[in-house]
């Protein structure tokens, strides 16, 4: 069989137009190479945009095969990064196809020929230069990208997140139309429905878009790296209360799914008399009742007062007590209901950027003159600042604590009209998380909520 030259090419997407690797500059050198040794007898094996971080591309697995066949006496590339950007994968074309097959092997630029001990010696070095340059290019990139998100500018590449659009030009993110679905589904989770519901009135094929929107902190103006935080430069599109009070209520929601009982009130219902919790307890084919802990001896760290005479009531007539509870105070929740919060944030605030700017003049004078006066009054202000914080940071606190309440009386408007549109797993999602605590006392019903 006659055997001929292998004359491989390969040029990356970012590589294809620059000088010294078009197909056209590449084919030119090569040909004058096989007319150089007196060959006549060459093909072509060209990989147009591929990369060279693996073998796994067209043209090279037709080569591999060729070799293996006895086709080819040699393969020629321009350069070693054309064959493999990869020390592993250029060993093991050298060391396990084309060494096994009698194939020598030349890299024109390094002026490389394994049909030589020299060349032989050079080619691990030469591979681990090749890999040195794309671990590095690697590197510089992750720089890059840790350096842009820094800078409060999204990554670059990749798809951006729902709702918004990548400026190239400006590195920013811009929100676009899909920003009020967002908001939409942030005001829906709210209300009580799942993300499968929203997911069906937002036109998603399931809830996993959903959920992703439901957690991503871009939408707070913030860019998430490797775990951390940056302030980003983009629009956002949500407020971090509205991101925080969401997480919040998927974390209850969560707890809630963990009670296996599937029934509405279960965790939440306790013992008016003794304190001890209740549990439903199937009463035949009739249903289920609830039963006071402290009246049952299976699980004694439960019991509260052994006396206990608390009577068991029927689950399904607690429920409909306690739905007609909140349905009702729904009915009646009004704007006047929710004065909104007087916040000292601002106040406090101010007053500490003058005490800041206050210490800076003093040591500025402390600087001048070293006084002992001086140095107290260093010290006054560093302790004012402090109480100032703290001050402000429980003013915050107050002031989501009071948001949150609000949230939830916005919510109560929305039940009425919503809860027979609800599934039942949706209706123990908006149990578990507006009622606190359910007490039963004989006849006696108490539904405390958290608001």
């Amino acid at each position: 069989m006659k055997k001929y030259a292998a004359l491989y090419i390969r040029v990356s997407t970012d590589a294809q137009f620059e000088e010294g690797y078009s197909v056209d500059a590449q084919k030119d050198m090569l040909e004058g190479y096989c007319r150089s040794r007196g060959w006549k007898d060459y093909r072509f094996y060209i990989d147009g945009g591929f990369t060279g971080s693996n073998i796994d591309r067209p043209r090279m697995q037709r080569l591999i095969e060729d070799v293996r066949a006895g086709e080819i006496a040699q393969v020629v590339v321009y350069k070693l990064d054309r064959l493999s950007r990869s020390q592993k994968d250029t060993l093991y074309l050298i060391e396990d196809v084309f060494n096994p097959a009698g194939v020598g092997f030349t890299s024109m630029n390094e002026n490389l020929d394994t049909g030589t001990p020299m060349g032989r010696a050079m080619l691990g070095i030469m591979s681990a230069f090749a890999q040195l340059e794309r671990e590095t290019i690697r590197e510089r990139t992750r720089m890059g990208m840790r350096e842009r998100v820094r800078g409060g500018l999204w990554m670059g590449g990749g798809r951006p997140p729902f709702g918004y659009d990548y400026d190239s030009a400006s590195g920013r993110l811009i929100p676009n139309a899909d920003a009020a679905t967002v908001r939409l589904i942030y005001r829906l989770y709210l209300q009580g429905l799942s993300a499968a519901r929203i997911a069906q009135m937002t036109g998603f094929h399931d809830d996993k878009p959903v959920r992703d929107i439901l957690t991503r902190k871009s939408y707070t103006g913030v860019i998430e790296y490797n775990g951390a935080e940056y302030a980003g430069k983009h629009e956002a599109i949500i407020d971090r209360a509205l991101f925080d009070r969401v997480q919040e209520a998927m974390k209850r929601r969560s707890a809630a799914r963990s009670f296996s009982s599937g029934h509405l009130l279960t965790g939440l219902v306790y013992c008016g008399r003794c304190g001890a919790r209740m549990r439903y307890q199937k009463w035949g084919d009739k249903g289920y009742k609830l039963t006071c802990y402290s009246q049952q001896s299976s699980k004694k760290y439960l019991i509260r007062d052994e006396n206990c005479d608390n009577p068991k009531v029927w689950a399904d007539e607690a429920e409909a007590a306690v739905i007609g509870d909140f349905l009702s105070r729904a009915l009646k929740a009004d704007e006047s209901d929710m004065p909104a919060p007087e916040s000292n944030e601002a106040p406090l605030e101010a007053k500490i950027q003058e005490t800041q700017r206050r210490i800076k003049r003093l040591y500025a004078l402390y600087a001048a003159a070293e006084d002992e006066l001086l140095a107290e009054s260093i010290d006054e202000q560093k302790r004012l600042l402090e109480t100032l914080r703290r001050q402000a940071g429980d003013e915050a606190a107050q002031n989501r604590q009071a948001q949150a309440r609000k949230t939830r009386r916005e919510r109560y408007r929305h039940l009425a009209e919503a809860w027979e549109d609800m599934t039942d797993d949706e209706k123990r999602s908006v149990a578990q998380e507006l009622i606190e605590r359910v007490e039963i006392d004989g006849d006696a019903i108490t539904v405390r909520y958290r608001l």
